[in-house]
């Protein structure tokens, strides 16, 4: 598929993936498709920690991101990814504007959600391995195919990535105008819904889906540019550090 997400050649930016905090239900192992619980307590510190590490992407290894603030931080409106927009919004000097974007919601998992990982093996165990094995041939009962969701994740980057123009205009009266500062725009949103998002970036089949984890309030990072997304890094979580190694995101994924 040519030009997949609306990159167009002479486009230049940066684009910053976040998973949410940890909420309630990924604390409990229960399935949240469209579902809307709250941030856990867990959650909250780790959303805390993602927004000091982008405030200050040379406090620790040097992030790949722009200087300055983002242009802005489009967000899923389920409060658990809108709370993590909040709380890196309020680290940034100056506050960028929050945008949710309903592009941006996690895969509905229909009948599933709500339910845990056992509850749900005991009730449809053909159908989860199924998801599993090829999520692009299976779905929950009453959920969302994985192709619809890419296709609204598709429509979401094109509209963000059309408002990512140059910051600053070079000068036409200058005989060498100086290089227009490009934009840079952090995206908080979900497991399932991020991974679509970077394989729409990077032109893979959705196939691939499971390959691609994403940690609660791990960073991804992926520059564009002359019409071509690079993956300058990925699934980074460093600045959770600072938290109970029973705390740590490798075994606290949720049940997507």
């Amino acid at each position: 598929m040519a030009d997949p997400a609306g990159i167009g050649a002479g486009l230049r930016t940066t684009l910053v993936l976040v998973r949410h905090g940890e909420s309630t239900w990924v604390a409990e192992g229960r399935f949240q498709g469209r579902a809307d619980p709250p941030l856990s307590s867990l959650g909250e510190r780790q959303a805390s920690l993602v927004g000091q590490r982008l405030a200050d992407p040379d406090a620790l290894a040097v992030l790949p991101v722009p200087a300055g603030p983002p242009a802005g931080i489009w967000h899923s409106p389920l409060q658990r990814a809108a709370a993590t927009a909040r709380a890196i919004a309020s680290a940034q000097d100056p506050a960028p504007p929050l945008r949710p974007s309903v592009g941006l919601a996690e895969i509905d998992q229909g009948e599933w959600q709500g339910l845990t990982h056992p509850e749900v093996r005991a009730r449809w165990a053909s159908t989860l391995d199924a998801w599993r094995a090829d999520p692009t041939a299976a779905q929950a009962p009453g959920g969302e195919r994985l192709v619809d969701a890419q296709a609204r994740v598709r429509d979401a980057l094109s509209g963000i990535l059309a408002e990512m123009q140059p910051l600053t205009a070079p000068d036409p009266r200058s005989a060498e105008p100086a290089a227009a500062e490009a934009p840079w725009a952090l995206l908080v949103a979900h497991d399932g819904i991020l991974r679509l998002t970077l394989m729409t970036l990077l032109g893979l089949p959705i196939e691939r889906f499971w390959s691609f984890p994403f940690a609660l309030c791990g960073i991804s990072v992926v520059e564009i540019e002359r019409g071509r997304a690079l993956l300058q890094a990925h699934n980074l979580v460093d600045h959770l550090a600072p938290l109970p190694a029973a705390a740590q995101p490798s075994g606290r994924r949720g049940a997507l």
